[in-house]
């Protein structure tokens, strides 16, 4: 395993680590999800990706009580959580100094930890003032049940304007943002958050790596059965991928299947370690349903020297995407 600082922060976390979003609830009980997080810990893996959303708040619960169960210490693993959508009420929505306390609190009993070391605004509020947002982030970080705070597909200016909030009022600023990343969603993370990492610090907790399965090929002959978008509250994902642009990434996970088969490498290697050579993400969070496809995606990385510039290029000549002015690396 390999391992990165957040953004300018001091903590190392590993390159790859281990998320509970479609997976915990949705297809694992607690014994399952305590096998995987004992397989990824076991293979390096230190932070543990959740938040109160996912599966209205049992995500959580089944990986608090998994990690009780293992018996791992405390200071030998991170896991997070994210703030916005806890529940249908008011209240129990976005970002006032309310919700947050409130999500946090509840975040930790489920989680059964003391703190979270990594606590997300899952969404800006555009109903909720940016500095009631991030003084209560800071009551929360003086208070010790956070370490660091941060946000999730946020535009650059937002997270600017949150951190000149928080230098102005002197407490923490955001450390990370959790952007969507892959090979075909690279703007934010490529174009326009560049000017956050050097003047911030930015670090960066990127998901979707295979976009939602789809760069991993699985997808290329129809929808399997027993995936994520079989299941009842991910029919967005099935329509999204019977579209047209849906239609048509599958059409380029099929080429970009075939140069990582040049590569002797699997379409899923090649895809999350094309995210991995990026120098400003910290840590690419990857979904498992079952031991082998965690092993598998773990194995990315023996794929990073393979990316040679010739597969790059070859790469980018098949998605065609390429931000502009975008920063060589």
């Amino acid at each position: 395993m390999q391992y990165r600082r957040l953004g300018r922060s001091g903590l190392q976390v590993s390159a790859l680590s281990l998320g509970s979003w479609v997976t915990f609830k949705n297809q694992l009980d607690v014994r399952a999800a305590g096998e995987l997080l004992r397989q990824a810990f076991d293979a390096g893996v230190n932070f543990f990706d959740n938040a109160e959303q996912y599966a209205g708040g049992e995500s959580e619960r089944i990986m608090g009580e998994a990690l009780a169960q293992l018996g791992l210490s405390r200071d030998s693993y991170t896991v997070s959580s994210k703030v916005f959508w806890g529940g249908k009420l008011p209240t129990q929505r976005g970002l006032s100094r309310k919700h947050i306390r409130d999500a946090a609190d509840a975040a930790l009993r489920r989680l059964r930890v003391d703190y979270l070391d990594l606590f997300f605004c899952h969404r800006p509020d555009l109903d909720t003032p940016i500095e009631e947002t991030v003084r209560a982030m800071g009551d929360l970080v003086r208070q010790g049940k956070v370490l660091y705070w941060g946000t999730s597909e946020w535009d650059a200016d937002q997270i600017a304007e949150a951190a000149g909030v928080a230098r102005a009022l002197g407490v923490d600023p955001p450390t990370m943002e959790q952007p969507q990343y892959n090979l075909f969603v690279r703007h934010k993370v490529e174009r326009e958050y560049l000017r956050l990492y050097d003047s911030l610090g930015l670090g960066t907790t990127v998901w979707s790596p295979l976009a939602s399965g789809i760069l991993s090929g699985k997808y290329a002959g129809g929808i399997p059965a027993g995936s994520r978008m079989t299941l009842p509250d991910f029919q967005w994902l099935r329509e999204r991928l019977e579209s047209a642009e849906g239609r048509d990434r599958v059409q380029k996970s099929e080429q970009i299947a075939a140069l990582a088969r040049d590569m002797g490498v699997s379409a899923s290697h090649l895809a999350i370690a094309w995210c991995l050579r990026n120098p400003h993400v910290s840590t690419v969070i990857l979904g498992a349903s079952s031991p082998s496809q965690l092993t598998e995606n773990l194995a990315a990385l023996d794929a990073l020297p393979k990316l040679t510039p010739e597969v790059l290029s070859a790469i980018e000549a098949v998605v065609a995407n390429r931000p502009p002015d975008p920063e060589r690396f």
